[in-house]
C-alpha cells in the first residue's frame, strides 16, 4: 500500500534541531488529502465525506464566481476569464489554477449593467460610442420629475477611480479570489480597487517586463 498524506508533527524535528521519536503510528484524525488544484474550465465539483460526517465540496474545475464590488456594495455572478498573478507560485498562473488569493481577470459586463441601471450614466464607454437600443433605453429612459431627482442625487456619488475605469473600457476587471475552491466548491471574491489594485497592477507589469 502507498503511504497516505499526513498532517502529524512526529516526523518534524524539534526547534533545536534534534529528532523526535514518534510515540504512535499514523492516526485517522491526522490524515490529509491531495490538493484540489482547481482548474479554469467548465464546472466539475466532487463531494467528500469528512470528519464528523460533514461534507466538503472539492471543485476540480470552475469558470464562474460571485464577485463583490466593495465600494458600490454590490455583488454579481460573473465569468472568470484568466488567472494573471499568484503571489506564492508562478506555476499556478501558467496552469490557470484557482486558489484563494489568486488574482484573476473577470468579465465586467454584469457590473457595468448594474452601474448604468443604478446611476443612469454610461460606464467605461468610449467618447461618442454608439449604445445599443437596450442600453439606450436604460440610460435615457423617460422618467418622472421625482425619479429624475432621485437619479440626479445618486449621480453625485457615482465617481469611479481612474484605474478601474480603464479596466471597464476593456470590458474586463481584476479581482481576487477570497473563497477556498478546494474546500467549499466556489470561487467567489472581490473586485480590486484603490491601493490594492495599484499594487497588483505594478506586480503584473513587473512580471511581464522580465
Amino acid at each position: 500500500r502507498r503511504m497516505g498524506i499526513s498532517r502529524d508533527h512526529w516526523h518534524k524535528r524539534r526547534a533545536t534541531g534534534g529528532k523526535k521519536c514518534p510515540i504512535r503510528k499514523k492516526r485517522k484524525f491526522e490524515l490529509a488529502r491531495p490538493a484540489a488544484m482547481t482548474k479554469l474550465a467548465p464546472q466539475r465539483i466532487h463531494t467528500l465525506r469528512v470528519r464528523g460526517g460533514n461534507k466538503k465540496y472539492r471543485a476540480l474545475r470552475l469558470d464562474t464566481g460571485n464577485f463583490s464590488w466593495g465600494s458600490e456594495a454590490v455583488a454579481r455572478k460573473t465569468r472568470i476569464i484568466d488567472v494573471v498573478y499568484n503571489a506564492c507560485n508562478n506555476e499556478l498562473v501558467r496552469t490557470k489554477t484557482l486558489v484563494k488569493n489568486a488574482i484573476v481577470v473577470i468579465d465586467a459586463a454584469p457590473f457595468r449593467q448594474w452601474y448604468e441601471a443604478h446611476y443612469a450614466l454610461p460606464l467605461g464607454r468610449k467618447k461618442g460610442a454608439k449604445l445599443s437600443d437596450a442600453e439606450e433605453a436604460v440610460i435615457n429612459k423617460k422618467r418622472s420629475k421625482k425619479t429624475t431627482a432621485k437619479y440626479t442625487e445618486r449621480q453625485k456619488e457615482s465617481k469611479v477611480e481612474a484605474a478601474l475605469l480603464d479596466q471597464f473600457m476593456t470590458g474586463r476587471v481584476l479581482a481576487s479570489i477570497s473563497s477556498r475552491p478546494g474546500q467549499c466548491g466556489r470561487s467567489d471574491g472581490y473586485v480590486l480597487e484603490g491601493k490594492e489594485l495599484e499594487f497588483y497592477l505594478r506586480k503584473i507589469k513587473a512580471k511581464r517586463g522580465r
